[in-house]
């Protein structure tokens, strides 16, 4: 069996080189199936870049999406994102929660304060709005897109190879008997069964596939819905806000401005001059030392790590590398020798923790 399954592949080698380089002909297939198979490799290369491309468009930062690249490996291919909590925060939500740390700080009597907690507040929804808006176009486009191109495209193209070799099998048998070999009619009939099946086949995959027009339709017409969703809720959201600011801003103009009376000596110091008493001038005691100066939080690799994506940080084992912050429980952001990137947790022993 071993045998015959080795003799098979030399026969369509034989007959690959025989059509590349001797200049025989192989057998034609019809111009509706070379039609299809155009159509079809167009078709997988759009939806490869329909994938990535809107990848790009949920998450333009190259370094976040390494890091959710790196995160979708340790997950494992039994897990999605939106199985757990989002691996990563929006900018709008960071730029909010600073907004409301500050105007906390400054407190609910000023109006800037008031300001800053009320835009920050928004920009949290806007950050909630850019989750949601995720979570819609993975489940109702990127899902779909994928399970197209890992099995229906997939399944085309598996029949496709399996024709191009059954009808180099089938050639070469045809060739050999025309110039005298020896081949039996059964293995003539056998390779022209086959050369059949395989056609059809594959002529009813790519058919079925580029009949499938309503499908990929629905699917665009919800990415466009999602987009439109999401634009509306975030221009009602920061109309809404706007509103809210210029309302302070009224309140704010409209406030009575205090006056500043600068301060003289005796309100600061209301102890004359003269009454204080001579200081005695002792043996100069030895200043005090100074305090250390504050280490810089770093930590020293355990092993090799090469940056697999962009934003990436590469170091080798033994290299010391300054934290700069924590991203989560698996990944530092650090930089050594004026690079600065991610890398993981385990990687490295801490030194001088981050405060």
């Amino acid at each position: 069996m071993a045998f015959a399954g080795l003799r098979k592949q030399i026969n369509k080698a034989n007959q690959y080189v025989s059509e590349k380089i001797g200049g025989a002909e192989g057998t034609k297939l019809t111009e509706e199936y070379t039609v299809m198979e155009k159509k079809v490799d167009l078709t997988n290369e759009l939806v490869e870049q329909l994938i990535t491309q809107t990848k790009e468009m949920l998450q333009p930062n190259p370094a976040t999406r390494a890091k959710l690249t790196v995160n979708a490996r340790l997950r494992g291919p039994g897990t999605t994102a939106g199985a757990t909590s989002h691996a990563y925060p929006q900018p709008e939500g960071v730029l909010g929660d600073t907004m409301v740390k500050y105007g906390t700080d400054l407190g609910v009597e000023s109006a800037f304060g008031r300001s800053l907690i009320e835009t920050g507040e928004s920009l949290r929804q806007l950050a909630d709005i850019k989750y949601s808006l995720e979570d819609n176009v993975k489940q109702n486009f990127l899902e779909p897109l994928t399970q197209l191109q890992s099995k229906d495209l997939r399944d085309v193209m598996f029949h496709r190879k399996k024709l191009q070799g059954r009808r180099l099998d089938y050639d070469c048998k045809k060739r050999k008997r025309t110039t005298g070999g020896h081949v039996t009619d059964e293995e003539m009939r056998t390779a022209g069964e086959k050369f059949e099946e395989s056609f059809n086949l594959a002529s009813q995959g790519m058919f079925n596939l580029l009949e499938n027009d309503v499908e990929q339709v629905s699917q665009l017409c919800a990415l466009m819905e999602a987009f439109s969703d999401y634009y509306q809720q975030c221009a009602e959201t920061l109309a809404q806000l706007t509103d809210r600011l210029q309302d302070l801003r009224h309140e704010a103009s409209a406030k009575t401005r205090g006056s500043f009376e600068p301060k003289k000596l005796p309100d600061l110091d209301p102890t004359p001059l003269d009454a204080t008493s001579p200081i005695p001038s002792p043996m100069r005691s030895p200043a005090a030392p100074s305090p250390p100066a504050q280490k810089r939080p770093c930590c020293q690799a355990l092993y090799d790590f090469s940056a697999e994506n962009p934003g990436e940080l590469e170091f080798k084992e033994g290299d010391k590398i300054d934290l700069i912050r924590q991203i989560d429980a698996n990944w530092f952001e650090g930089s050594i020798n004026g690079k600065s990137g991610l890398f993981p947790v385990n990687y490295v022993d801490v030194l001088v923790p981050l405060t």
